[in-house]
């Protein structure tokens, strides 16, 4: 289907960032069973229980718009889920799988920060406040989880570092 206008092309990446976000909570239960640690594992479940909270959100910014969300293709997660597979399984050391594990997911949560800027500007120059709201609110929990993600891996390089 061509994409015409700007609501059609806000319509189109809002509905990738749907879609993104229920493959999502797929990527983070993979990577939280990967992970062979307690505290990743729950960080990476709670992580993927506010993604179903970030769903709702988005359905309710189509249904302020009086729009519904796309069939979009998803190729991202699926190359994401596939090189993550491949290197995961090359990785010897407990300590390095689950730093890779934490780099993973943080660089899927970072990808998606870039998005939610982008489509907050587009929200408030498209008219639609509450929209933008809800957002900067899904935002909100993406920064929050890049936060702790950070602080796990330096926690972890920090008692690697003490017991060598």
């Amino acid at each position: 289907m061509p994409i015409k206008t700007p609501k059609e092309v806000f319509v189109a990446l809002l509905s990738d960032l749907r879609q993104g976000a229920e493959r999502s909570q797929k990527i983070y239960e993979e990577l939280g069973q990967a992970a062979q640690d307690r505290e990743i594992k729950e960080a990476l479940d709670a992580r993927e229980f506010i993604s179903t909270q970030i769903m709702s959100r988005l359905d309710e910014c189509f249904r302020l718009m009086g729009e519904k969300a796309l069939k979009r293709t998803g190729r991202l997660h699926d190359v994401f889920l596939e090189d993550f597979r491949k290197e995961i399984s090359e990785i010897q050391s407990p300590l390095a799988r689950r730093m890779f594990i934490l780099a993973k997911a943080s660089r899927l949560a970072h990808l998606r920060i870039g998005e939610y800027v982008a489509l907050i500007a587009a929200a408030d120059a498209m008219e639609h406040p509450a929209v933008g709201v809800l957002l900067e609110s899904c935002l909100a929990d993406k920064l929050a989880f890049a936060e702790r993600t950070k602080r796990l891996i330096r926690e972890r390089l920090k008692e690697e570092l003490v017991a060598a």
